[in-house]
């Protein structure tokens, strides 16, 4: 009998109730001591507003070589040849602009003078047919005139 009252003792000492709550009390004992140790940390060696002369001349001498490595003549070459390739083709739409306008004007041109021809080529034809007619009824009137002096 003792040794099952024992036995149930044990029992709810090991339930995973409470191995869980076991758990979280360790973890929360050792999130404790982390923050502590994180918040009393020393941060830097010297004060925040002064720095060591020897970085101080480091960092300057870092940024000056820095400075002296950018390719400034590059650069500046670099956008004057960005211009120089804006200005050929803003001088090239122009001129493709100029051909386009010359080319609408002869278009023109030549639609006028084909109207021009169509109509002296109608007065021609005209006048060509009236000649011919003209010629016909001649040639009729000499057949007519032969044949009828042949019968009288």
């Amino acid at each position: 009998m003792e040794n099952q009252q024992q036995w149930r003792r044990l029992r709810f000492f090991f339930s995973f109730k409470n191995a869980t709550i076991l758990l979280s009390f360790f973890n929360l004992l050792t999130l404790l001591l982390l923050l502590h140790r994180f918040q009393n940390a020393p941060i830097t060696r010297f004060p925040e507003n002064q720095q060591d002369p020897a970085q101080v001349r480091y960092l300057m001498e870092a940024k000056a070589i820095r400075h002296a490595m950018e390719p400034l003549e590059l650069i500046k070459r670099v956008k004057e040849i960005q211009q120089e390739a804006y200005k050929e083709l803003e001088t090239l739409v122009q001129h493709k602009a100029a051909k386009k306008t010359a080319a609408v004007d002869l278009s023109k041109r030549l639609q006028d003078l084909r109207a021009l021809n169509d109509a002296n080529s109608k007065k021609a034809l005209e006048e060509w047919q009236k000649r011919k007619m003209e010629r016909a009824r001649q040639r009729e009137m000499e057949k007519n005139g032969t044949i009828s002096t042949s019968q009288a």
